[in-house]
């Protein structure tokens, strides 16, 4: 049987099996995932001009959902379109920029918001892109918002210190590092990963990892922040490529400074050294990366002369993914608003224990499923949700005593049957207890029942553990 054919009829069965239809779903993952991509700053506009957000917003789309969700709409003319923003308070409103996607070798579709920018006559301090999805045939998929972007007039060229960390590049953080020749926007390029090869793109930008390196080699992605002067490493966020560890330098006029050890930030003009070639520079030459060789200053020794290729602006970027899946449902209502699960909290222990789920937009509507068996849930506050951890028994079977771990995946079901994914998982732990541990003075094993109840309490009271999915 296909999988489409089994899909219908795990709709019509949904609400009569919905542990089935849950455990089909987990089985093939027809899953629709909108990936937003930005940058953490945005440079604000003056008067007339319009500083264009760079790098551009990007939009990925993937899962199969999608083309399963134009399947039953029955319409092979139907098309996926979109329109991005800025947020705007009720009442007033924002230009918006119409998104056409593109199909791209991995199967996924792209598109990214060009000629968005923040005017002078917005005051905010912060704001969020907004993503609107629908079909061509009128029928609307969604809202999906960014992360939180801080306005910015210019590149800050004081020394950065704690208070404006979040100015600051950190390691394990990611960038995108793009190039503007002669300062043109048209000669814009984008450092990035494309077919197994590091390239100058016009069109796409890659997010990077920057860590931090140290004498022996290790990087570290968590501990402090990048100063000039430090040995880095670039990872590709999608593909995992690295290039080869550098010396970040700060640019000023064309020129690579060699004595400077102040804190990276926003918006940066910055140069990579190699760190075993000698005055050797990450660079490009029209869509190609290649190695440029700097030049000793005459005047200064603590500067070398580089080339526009070899200086690039550095900028941090957010990811947010947003995972849902409409194969329990023939509901035509939007997926919006999303409820979003931002952290997990464990509570109780003994025969009960709790979970409570903190983010946004929750409801009344929904209900926390661990893997395919449903949590009793209680909703708060739209900020807060409870619910009964399932017993291990529901997913071990018989058993005396658990030998392994189990993991199973958190999502939330709304009451129509759509399924929102979560970026969490739920790990049973077993205590280490053998039967010479339990045994009393005659060495008999306890009964069954005593055992499996003693697991049971020592379980949900020491050993739940929660931990994100890569």
């Amino acid at each position: 049987m296909c999988f489409c054919c089994r899909l219908d009829q795990s709709f019509s069965s949904a609400h009569q099996l919905p542990q089935d239809s849950m455990r089909q779903y987990l089985q093939f993952h027809p899953d629709q995932t909108v990936f937003i991509l930005h940058a953490k700053v945005a440079q604000k506009s003056y008067g007339n001009e319009k500083r264009f957000f760079c790098p551009p917003p990007c939009v990925y789309l993937s899962g199969s959902g999608w083309k399963l969700k134009q399947e039953h709409l029955k319409d092979s003319n139907c098309r996926l379109c979109g329109y991005m923003s800025l947020d705007s308070p009720e009442g007033s409103r924002a230009d918006t920029f119409r998104l056409t996607f593109e199909e791209q070798p991995d199967n996924r579709m792209f598109t990214c918001a060009k000629t968005l920018y923040i005017s002078d006559t917005d005051k905010r301090k912060h704001f969020r892109l907004v993503l609107r999805l629908f079909f061509s045939n009128g029928l609307e998929i969604g809202s999906f918002y960014s992360k939180m972007i801080k306005v910015i007039s210019k590149p800050s060229q004081k020394r950065q210190s704690m208070k404006n960390a979040d100015l600051c590049i950190s390691s394990g953080s990611r960038v995108s590092l793009f190039n503007r020749l002669r300062s043109q926007t048209v000669s814009t390029r984008y450092l990035a990963v494309e077919d197994g090869a590091f390239v100058a793109s016009a069109r796409q930008w890659t997010a990077f990892t920057i860590s931090l390196g140290s004498v022996n080699g290790e990087y570290s992605t968590c501990d402090g922040y990048i100063c000039y002067g430090c040995l880095v490493q670039l990872v590709c966020t999608d593909t995992g490529m690295a290039l080869p560890p550098m010396v970040i330098r700060k640019v000023n006029k064309q020129h690579a400074i060699l004595d400077v050890d102040e804190p990276v930030s926003q918006l940066h003009k910055c140069a990579f050294q190699f760190k075993d070639g000698s005055q050797m520079y990450l660079c490009l030459s029209s869509d190609k990366i290649i190695q440029f060789q700097g030049s000793p200053c005459p005047k200064e020794r603590s500067r070398e002369l580089l080339n526009d290729g070899s200086c690039w602006t550095i900028i941090g970027t957010e990811t947010v993914e947003y995972t849902f899946s409409e194969s329990l449902t023939y509901s035509q209502a939007s997926i919006s608003p999303i409820p979003v699960i931002a952290a997990l909290e464990l509570n109780g222990g003994g025969h009960v224990a709790t979970l409570e789920l903190h983010g946004e937009h929750f409801g009344p509507h929904l209900k926390v499923w661990f893997g395919n068996v449903e949590a009793e849930t209680m909703f708060r506050t739209p900020r807060s949700m409870l619910c009964v951890v399932p017993d291990i028994s529901v997913f071990s079977g018989e058993w005396r005593w658990l030998r392994r771990t189990i993991t199973v995946p958190l999502s939330l079901l709304r009451m129509d049957g759509l399924i929102y994914r979560s970026p969490f998982s739920f790990t049973y732990t077993p205590e280490h207890i053998t039967p010479a541990q339990n045994c009393g003075a005659s060495d008999r094993l306890p009964d069954s029942d005593t055992l499996i109840d003693t697991i049971h309490q020592e379980f949900t009271r020491t050993n739940f553990h929660l931990f994100m999915q890569s």
